[in-house]
C-alpha cells in the first residue's frame, strides 16, 4: 500500500445556510465536540476553488450541487480568504515544514428540508443553528468569523 500523499494547504470552507440564516454545523467524528462547516483541501493544485467545494459539500453531506434541489448558482464566492495556522495535531497530514493553510470562503444557500447524509468517517451528528449561535460553537475562529459574514452576502427573508 502507498503511503497516503500530502494535503494540499490550500482549502474551501463551505458554510451551508437557509435563506433565514439558519447555518448547519457538523461535528467531526475524529474530534467530538469539534463543531464546523464542511471544509476540505483541493484534490489537486490545479483544481478550481468552486470545484473543490461542490466535491466537498456531496462528500460531507450528501447534498448535491446542480440538482434542482440545490441549484449551481445556489453556490457563492464570498471573495473572503483567511490564512491560518495549521493546528498542531493535523500539521503530521501536510510536507513536511507546511504550517499555514489558506482557506477559500463561499456560502451555499439551500432550502430548510433538503436532506442532510453524513460521512460517518467525518462526522458524528448535524445541527441547524441560528448565524450566531453557529458562530459560537465553531471551534475554528475562522470559520466563526465566515459565519459572522454570512448577513453581508444573503437578503434574509422577511
Amino acid at each position: 500500500m502507498s503511503p497516503r500523499p500530502y494535503k494540499i494547504p490550500e482549502s474551501v470552507l463551505v458554510v451551508i445556510h437557509t435563506d433565514d440564516l439558519q447555518v448547519l454545523l457538523l461535528e467531526r467524528a475524529d474530534r467530538p465536540g469539534y463543531w464546523q462547516s464542511v471544509t476540505g483541501s483541493k484534490d489537486r493544485a490545479d483544481e478550481p476553488y468552486a470545484r473543490t467545494a461542490v466535491r466537498e459539500v456531496q462528500e460531507e453531506t450528501g447534498i448535491v450541487i446542480g440538482s434542482p434541489e440545490v441549484p449551481d448558482e445556489a453556490l457563492r464566492d464570498w471573495g473572503l480568504e483567511n490564512v491560518y495556522e495549521i493546528y498542531p495535531v493535523w500539521r503530521h497530514r501536510y510536507a513536511p515544514g507546511v504550517t499555514h493553510n489558506t482557506e477559500h470562503v463561499f456560502g451555499l444557500l439551500v432550502p430548510r428540508e433538503v436532506t442532510v447524509t453524513l460521512a460517518p468517517r467525518e462526522h458524528l451528528r448535524y445541527e441547524w443553528l441560528p448565524w450566531r449561535e453557529a458562530a459560537d460553537r465553531c471551534f475554528s475562529p475562522s470559520n466563526a468569523e465566515a459565519v459572522l459574514q454570512l448577513p453581508r452576502f444573503v437578503t434574509p427573508v422577511s
